[in-house]
């Protein structure tokens, strides 16, 4: 079995930034890799608005993004609009919240969410969002609101946080490689797929030459 893990944040502007190439590198993948998503929780559950420090310093980091990644967008009215908190795990909790319902929809639910937040300038930390998103997507409200709130969604948030920081991936967006007893870190390359298909193919193949 080969495996390669992403490990993201549905609210990691990074991960926004990468989501292009992340495509292309999926498309282009051997059939052979098995693609594993965790979530690996950007910022815990915190009710409290976020300093305007910490607001500069994020708009900030996507004004870099946008700057460094070509065709990358934002839309900074959400700095004003919203109530901006520094809380990721709601909307990681409903990707596993969509994910119950359909596997597939661990997919739809993160676009959403991302552009929810960064192009409609909506606010993913807050529930009534995220319940708003999995109507637009055709889930089950009702099942999914429960699921968003229930301590089992958030158990298995824990489970691939500690997952993800046991590989060592505690920068998002990561991936990780592994083949035989092996495990390596790809670098990411965010304006282009072909250096990391590359490298797992490089790694792969010299894995599968020493047994």
């Amino acid at each position: 079995m080969i495996t390669l893990y992403y490990v993201h944040d549905p609210m990691c502007s990074w991960c926004w930034g990468f989501s292009q190439v992340w495509r292309e590198t999926l498309a282009a993948l051997p059939q052979d890799i098995k693609v594993v998503r965790l979530l690996g929780g950007l910022a815990a559950d915190n009710d409290a608005p976020m300093p305007v420090e910490m607001q500069h310093k994020l708009a900030e980091t996507w004004r870099r993004i946008a700057a460094h990644i070509p065709g990358v967008e934002f839309n900074f009215e959400f700095w004003t609009r919203c109530k901006p908190r520094r809380s990721t795990y709601p909307a990681c909790r409903a990707v596993i919240a969509a994910r119950q319902q359909d596997p597939a929809y661990d997919i739809a639910m993160t676009q959403a969410i991302q552009h929810a937040y960064y192009l409609q300038a909506r606010n993913p930390s807050d529930p009534e969002t995220l319940i708003a998103l999995a109507r637009e997507l055709g889930l089950d409200t009702d099942t999914f609101a429960i699921a968003l709130q229930s301590a089992q969604t958030h158990e298995q948030l824990l489970l691939e946080i500690t997952q993800s920081r046991q590989m060592n991936a505690d920068s998002f967006p990561s991936l990780v490689l592994v083949h035989q007893a092996s495990q390596w870190h790809i670098p990411i390359d965010y304006n282009h797929s072909e250096p990391m298909l590359s490298l797992i193919q490089q790694l792969i193949a010299e894995t599968t030459n020493q047994v």
